[in-house]
């Protein structure tokens, strides 16, 4: 039970080694990976073209209502905090940002060919002006210091935001052609020239003769909705009224006169503004002052004729003081009912600052409520003359005020210069581009390589789940007779695949090799695996294609005549057959040939690599290999070929393609089978395992072929060199 527990346990946790191992096993792939992105990044930051920053600074000063009063009211209602965000839509508005785009006539876009990629840094360094000479012979293309300035263009509504194409020429000269190159129109700088409803007037055009540019005319509105998404305004801390403005290009001078524009406008349009709000508040006060007259005149006349008639009675002390109670609460009414009129005009009535007023006017109410039951217990002529008195006063003190505000508001009528000043004007530093940054994406690029090299490689690692540790073969029920090292040379020749190295055998030119060295242990086992073997026939076969069991047929067949044992190589693979490209050798027949009956054995054998080594090639593609190997014209061939060789070495295609290997099985009197370190499976194994037991073939053994060196698991100890010290 504890073994179980622990084995459970070791399934579910990382192995840290193991992924170690890994990363140093792919350590090359890794630096490439990223080595690639960190050179792509570095080619962008050169090649991208740069973006240069203007700013400019605004602010926004606190506006003074006109109107008595309002401002405690406006205080009340927190409508004294910073104006940004009704300023910052201001600014984006296409009220102003379509004074620029009007100004700058942004919604005419040019811009000269260049050189696919290269072309934008090769055309740097000129000013506008001076011109890049052609390179290349490329003559179309600008080299810099281009300039197209369009004065007048007017096209169809059709052609809107289509592509044009312009043509220079000589001395000024110019084509205009559509999206499909049909001529519009040909003229020269400074002419009014027309065309196919085109209207067109250049300004200054400088250019190589032949350059061609790119002319489009976009509509006002999606010009402005564009510069509206490229303007940023902020507010620089928390109700500062200070407001940074931004605004990127590729040019520096159109950036720097493009937010120029913006800010220009956008005083002026503040300025003027204040100025209409300010004669509407004039005219309205205008409007009051002849009303407010007429009361103080009829006010007037009302004093007068109470002190005629009761020959100047005096208020008392307490009525005196009463008085300048109600005075102040009525002075305060009948201004509270100006600023409801001029309210009215601006806002509805669910206004916050007009419910605000109300509450206001209540509360005064209330309180003039309360005097007015104080006045009712004074004498009828005090009543009396307390209320003319109150009359005269308020009317006169509200008729002061109007005057005072008429004057104020022509004052500022005349004079208005808004509540907006433009701190720092419109700047573009012309030597630190703002993008591309070139540290930051660099970095971004190196890390993002070495992100993409490490998903890539666990990637590799989890969908390809080769075997790599020869226990796994093992576990199936097949010994595993040797594990053949990844020899370095032999895989610079490309042995299997498409692409075969041809001969001579590694066992020839490399004895010394690890690979050799494992054959030859190989052949050890093999020497008590055949003990108890029916015939001395071996047939080498694998699960799939590229396992390498033709590389371990040919060099095993060498190690053992080096032995002293004769040894028949066979090709029986008669479809894919790579044999004879190993050896070096091109027989024009083999046992394709034997078996149809169009040549004797003598005929097809072939002088192997070394003396005791003969060779069987595959012969002619036959189109029904599976019915040869089944005639008798095979069993014969093993019969005559088993009495006259020591072993017999037969290369079979893999079981799971192609039946073929079954039925040599029948014949051999042991077979093994070749897996590939990294490329094979355990399931794959196991259902070629299954595959032969249902033919009634006995797989001996498996042989665990091109194992590579991790830095972690069993090939890390499982081949060392062990070669003699020279004499």
């Amino acid at each position: 039970m504890t073994t179980k527990i622990d084995q459970a346990h070791d399934d579910d946790t990382i192995d840290l080694n193991a992924l170690l191992g890994t990363l140093l096993d792919h350590k090359w792939l890794i630096v490439a990976i990223t080595g690639t992105f960190f050179v792509a990044g570095l080619l962008y930051t050169l090649l991208a073209t740069p973006i240069y920053q203007a700013t400019a600074v605004v602010q926004v000063e606190q506006k003074t209502p006109s109107l008595p009063g309002l401002t405690d009211l406006t205080q009340s209602l927190g409508t004294t905090a910073s104006q940004a965000v009704t300023e910052i839509a201001l600014i984006t508005s296409r009220l102003v940002i379509g004074q620029a785009v009007g100004d700058l006539r942004l919604d005419i876009q040019t811009q000269p060919w260049r050189l696919p990629l290269v072309g934008d840094y090769l055309s740097r360094g000129h000013d506008p002006g001076d011109l890049g000479a052609p390179r290349f012979g490329l003559s179309r293309y600008g080299w810099g210091g281009e300039v197209l300035n369009i004065f007048k263009l007017d096209l169809p509504e059709t052609m809107l935001g289509n592509k044009l194409e312009l043509r220079t020429g000589e001395h000024g000269q110019f084509s205009l052609y559509d999206a499909n190159g049909k001529l519009i129109l040909q003229g020269a700088v400074g002419e009014v020239v027309h065309g196919r409803g085109v209207t067109m007037q250049i300004k200054r055009l400088t250019a190589n003769p032949g350059t061609r540019f790119d002319v489009v005319e976009q509509t006002p509105l999606t010009t402005i909705g564009h510069l509206q998404t490229d303007v940023v305004a902020l507010e620089q801390g928390t109700d500062s009224g200070i407001l940074g403005l931004t605004y990127n290009n590729a040019d520096p001078v159109l950036a720097q006169q493009v937010l120029s524009h913006i800010t220009t406008a956008y005083v002026r349009q503040n300025v003027e503004r204040n100025s209409a709000e300010a004669a509407s508040q004039l005219q309205f006060v205008r409007e009051q002052l002849p009303k407010v007259r007429q009361d103080l005149d009829k006010a007037q006349d009302a004093m007068n004729k109470f002190q005629t008639q009761t020959h100047s009675v005096d208020l008392s002390m307490q009525t005196k003081g009463l008085l300048d109670q109600i005075v102040a609460v009525e002075t305060n009414l009948q201004q509270l009912h100006l600023q409801e009129a001029d309210i009215d005009r601006r806002f509805t009535h669910d206004h916050p600052a007009y419910k605000a007023l109300q509450q206001q006017m209540g509360q005064l109410q209330a309180q003039k409520d309360q005097m007015q039951k104080q006045v009712g217990s004074l004498p009828d002529t005090q009543q009396q003359l307390l209320k003319i008195n109150r009359d005269v006063q308020v009317t006169s003190n509200t008729y002061t005020s109007l005057l005072n505000q008429a004057q104020q508001l022509d004052i500022a009528r005349a004079g208005t210069v808004g509540n907006v000043r433009i701190v720092d004007t419109s700047a573009v530093d012309n030597t630190q581009p703002v993008q591309p940054r070139k540290i930051l994406i660099i970095v971004i690029a190196t890390f993002l390589g070495g992100f993409v090299a490490l998903a890539f490689v666990f990637l590799k690692q989890i969908l390809n789940r080769g075997i790599e540790d020869p226990s796994i073969i093992e576990d199936l029920d097949l010994p595993v007779y040797a594990s053949v090292p990844l020899s370095t040379s032999q895989h610079s020749r490309s042995f299997n695949g498409h692409r075969h190295g041809r001969g001579p055998l590694l066992a020839i030119t490399d004895p010394a090799d690890l690979a050799v060295e494992a054959i030859r242990s190989l052949r050890t086992s093999l020497h008590f695996a055949r003990l108890e073997a029916k015939n001395n026939v071996l047939m080498i076969t694998g699960s799939s294609p590229n396992a390498g069991k033709t590389f371990i047929s040919a060099n095993l067949a060498a190690v053992i005549a080096q032995a002293g044992q004769r040894v028949l190589l066979v090709d029986g693979d008669m479809r894919r057959g790579t044999l004879h490209h190993l050896l070096g050798i091109k027989p024009p027949q083999g046992l394709s040939d034997v078996l149809v009956g169009s040549a004797e054995l003598g005929d097809v054998l072939q002088q192997g690599p070394l003396p005791n080594v003969d060779f069987i090639a595959r012969g002619r593609v036959p189109p029904n290999p599976s019915e040869l190997l089944m005639h008798e014209n095979f069993t014969r061939f093993i019969a005559n070929v088993v009495a006259a060789y020591d072993l017999i070495i037969i290369d079979t295609p893999p079981i799971l393609a192609v039946t073929d290997a079954a039925v040599i099985g029948h014949h051999a009197g042991t077979s093994l089978l070749v897996a590939r370190f990294g490329l094979n499976k355990a399931r794959e194994l196991a259902l070629a395992k299954q595959r032969f037991e249902h033919n009634g073939v006995e797989l001996k053994g498996a042989i665990f072929n091109a194992v590579e060196r991790r830095s972690s698991g069993y090939s890390t100890y499982a081949y060392y060199k062990y070669k003699a010290d020279p004499a």
